[in-house]
């Protein structure tokens, strides 16, 4: 069955200046969330089988959402990430549920490139609770000026049988990098690595 779906949200992130100098062009990131009805709140049930399919769409679907948010195409961006939080009536394997087997390849699809882990946070909360959605560049690891998070949340979710579910886009890294590491011009692209 499809997610029921109570609403979406988007945040975009866009800074022009930072300690006083100009930002050019403007780091632009984006997280587009969804607060779902959660199938299996309040009971154990070994078999997270739906939720790993509601995973798999809603991963294509937000990532939908921060690329026309960015207003770029889908190889043109640059970072990720992915997180949710369980509603009390929920455990934490819920959201691994939706966040592990099956929601990276839509995301990868939709913007085209993506050999790096996605990475991901989970945690359980109510009505408000905020997360930090991890960012790290889609192709390698190993760029440290993409090292980076972005705080997420839904002042009236997750109530306690739902699940808030987020992607993080971006198109580009911190702003005014300078700790040294792999570069832009550096990345392979091969191993998800370099």
């Amino acid at each position: 069955m499809p997610a029921v779906i109570r609403k979406f949200v988007l945040l975009l992130d866009e800074t022009h200046r930072e300690m006083g100098r100009p930002v050019a062009p403007p780091i632009r990131r984006v997280v587009a969330g969804a607060v779902i009805e959660n199938p299996f709140a309040g009971r154990y049930v070994e078999d997270l089988a739906e939720l790993i399919a509601e995973g798999e769409t809603l991963g294509g679907v937000l990532a939908e959402r921060c690329v026309a948010a960015l207003g770029i195409s889908g190889p043109e961006t640059h970072s990720y990430g992915k997180a949710a939080i369980v509603g009390e009536a929920g455990e934490l394997e819920h959201a691994a549920a939706l966040l592990h087997p099956k929601m990276g390849a839509p995301i990868r699809r939709v913007l085209g490139t993506g050999a790096a882990l996605i990475p991901s946070a989970k945690k359980s909360g109510g009505p408000g609770t905020a997360i930090d959605v991890p960012l790290g560049h889609k192709d390698a690891a190993f760029v440290r000026s993409h090292f980076d998070a972005i705080e997420a949340r839904v002042p009236d979710a997750p109530r306690a049988g739902e699940i808030a579910v987020f992607v993080a886009v971006t198109a580009g890294g911190r702003p005014l990098p300078r700790i040294g590491g792999l570069t832009l011009e550096q990345i392979e692209g091969k191993d998800g690595l370099r």
